[in-house]
């Protein structure tokens, strides 16, 4: 009996062991089996921002112009107008009476405080000519002074050779030699996108510089100028950049940074600038001819032609520029322009706007022709109007 008692514990003991040893095994296996799953899982599957290696060894390298802006940021200086105060109004200046008693003596508030205007200039000629903007030279006038302040901290007076408020830039002229200067570049080569480096004195924080690109080209019709074909950058340009330098990335000057659209006085990311090919043009012919010489066909008033307007006319499509009145001792009226004309293209351009009639008029050569594309009527005429010089109150088509 005791023997068959101790057969039974036995054989139950070695199978509540084999159960054991067979449980873990199996546990230990599921185990198993679920790290491998997560494992091959996350060997598998790649992070969905993490590029593949060969796109990861083909990157390009982030753009490094610290070799192009020390070559040009010595050009850029410092620009400081002073006007004079503004003597306030004495309705006894020059009656003897009054000086007799009380001498030269202001007794109607003084002169009041100098006031300042500050800005950026580059320089353009080894013997001294700067570029700059007329704002940036304030009220111009008798008793006006402009200093200019050197990278290497030298301070000296400026002569303002010429302005063009047309195109919002001035010409200035320092007595000195062996300037480092910028080199010329072709502003008609630029292309959107393309890298581009602004250098100024934004906030009176001498010889900054800013990184971007070309956002636009020819923006016209902004109301910053009379004569607008901007390079619009997303490089920072601030209050006091006005003036300085717009730079390729071959260290070669394209532009003159003059504006920026902001609605805090601040950087917003669109800056604009004069292209350097007109502003090469405009600073030759002040310092030839003391004033820009522009082309003009004379005064004519122009609308552009809308969809309302097209239907009004019965036209095909809504494009050019409709004449509405014409100076009948204008170039272009004896050369056969006449009201209700439509003007489609000048010299094989499509006429989209007033701002590109007035740029294609003033850059044509004095004393040449231009040959306009009317519409009259519903037929196309062909006019050669001839370019005369224009007077520095009106220079271009209106």
């Amino acid at each position: 009996m005791l023997r068959r008692l101790l057969l039974a514990a036995l054989l139950l003991f070695t199978g509540f062991a084999a159960g054991l040893v067979l449980t873990g095994r199996l546990r230990s296996a599921d185990t198993a089996a679920a790290g491998t799953a997560r494992a091959a899982s996350v060997e598998t599957v790649p992070a969905p921002d993490a590029p593949p290696p060969a796109l990861r060894a083909s990157a390009p390298p982030a753009p490094d112009f610290s070799a192009v802006a020390e070559r040009t940021v010595n050009a850029v200086t410092n620009i400081a107008s002073v006007q004079p105060p503004r003597r306030a109004f004495n309705p006894f200046a020059g009656d003897p009476f009054f000086e007799q008693f009380f001498g030269d003596l202001d007794m109607f508030g003084g002169r009041g405080s100098p006031r300042y205007s500050l800005g950026s200039g580059v320089v353009v000629s080894r013997d001294g000519y700067i570029l700059t903007n007329v704002h940036v030279l304030g009220e111009l006038g008798r008793g006006t002074e402009v200093r200019v302040t050197l990278a290497d901290k030298r301070e000296m007076r400026a002569e303002v050779v010429g302005i063009d408020p047309t195109t919002d830039i001035a010409v200035l002229k320092i007595d000195a030699e062996d300037l480092p200067v910028i080199p010329w570049g072709d502003s008609s080569r630029l292309k959107i996108a393309e890298w581009v480096l602004a250098i100024g004195n934004p906030f009176q924080l001498n010889q900054t510089v800013t990184l971007g690109i070309v956002s636009a080209l020819g923006r016209s019709n902004l109301g910053i100028a009379g004569y607008e074909d901007f390079i619009q950058t997303d490089a920072a340009i601030n209050p006091g950049n006005s003036g300085g330098a717009l730079i390729n990335s071959r260290g070669e000057l394209v532009g003159i940074n003059t504006a920026i659209y902001s609605q805090t006085r601040g950087y917003q990311g669109i800056g604009f600038a004069v292209p350097s090919n007109l502003a090469r043009r405009v600073m030759e012919d002040l310092i030839r001819y003391g004033e820009v010489r522009r082309g003009t066909i004379g005064l004519v008033q122009l609308v552009p032609v809308d969809d309302r307007l097209a239907r009004q006319l019965e036209l095909s499509e809504a494009r050019g520029l409709l004449v509405y009145q014409i100076d009948r001792r204008s170039a272009a009226y004896e050369a056969g322009l006449r009201p209700g004309d439509v003007i489609l293209r000048v010299d094989g351009t499509d006429i989209d706007n007033v701002g590109q009639l007035q740029r294609l008029v003033a850059d044509a050569p004095i004393g040449g022709t231009v040959t306009m594309v009317v519409d009259r009527g519903g037929r196309q005429v062909e006019l050669r109007v001839p370019i005369v010089q224009g007077s520095r109150r009106r220079q271009a088509a209106y």
